[in-house]
């Protein structure tokens, strides 16, 4: 798969191909490969790095060892100003394509390409099962992070996991003796505990002269 038409990707995905091809010129390679995309996944893209993380893997040592594997790997001296996409690459790119079409999203995403790199003989599947990930462990930590949640647009990725990005777990903090202990409000707590554990819950009613507030206050 030629990747030529940012329209089939997600903006976040079209982003790690455009950087993958600076990474290939970077180490002085004219072949855009597998191990270029990851690359540019890794050190650029928070979505991947948090289902890599909520895996079991460092993000940083697997940047360390896809590096170390470019290095190694035979460079031109010659000008690389053409790129030119490998198989490997290739083959990728289809089987992502083949990813988003068996889960019914419209466009190629960050985790398409995650689950592609997992099944990437040359490259992916070796470096994965190194630190203990495979395809299966991947996908199932792409799921509960994106839960049902299809891609619609080319802005998908920013809405997985919105609450963990943007919010706080306060159950998490409490259990970790992070929040503050509150102290000589027995009282108040056993009377909103009194309240929130009612099956029905009584509607407040605002009373006031007008003009004081009383919508504001809703």
């Amino acid at each position: 798969m030629q990747p030529t038409d940012p329209g089939k990707f997600t903006d976040k995905a079209w982003e790690a191909i455009v950087k993958s091809q600076e990474v290939a010129r970077k180490y002085r390679n004219q072949q855009l490969e597998v191990e270029h995309l990851a690359i540019a996944l890794f050190e650029e893209d928070e979505t991947v790095n948090l289902i890599l993380e909520r895996a079991g893997a460092d993000p940083a040592a697997l940047l360390k060892r896809l590096t170390d594997y470019v290095r190694r790997q035979p460079s031109v001296m010659a000008d690389t100003t053409n790129i030119y996409l490998g198989r490997g690459l290739d083959q990728m790119l289809d089987k992502a394509d083949a990813v988003r079409e068996e889960r019914g999203d419209r466009f190629i995403s960050v985790d398409h390409f995650l689950l592609a790199f997992a099944e990437d003989k040359r490259v992916g599947k070796n470096l994965l099962r190194s630190v203990g990930l495979d395809g299966g462990l991947i996908e199932e930590t792409i799921q509960k992070t994106r839960g049902t949640q299809k891609v619609v647009d080319q802005d998908s990725e920013s809405r997985y996991n919105a609450l963990e990005k943007y919010g706080r777990d306060l159950t998490a903090q409490a259990q970790e003796g992070k929040l503050d202990p509150v102290i000589g409000r027995d009282e108040e707590i056993r009377r909103v505990i009194q309240v929130l554990s009612r099956r029905t819950k009584n509607n407040p009613v605002l009373i006031g002269e007008p003009g004081v507030g009383k919508s504001c206050d809703r």
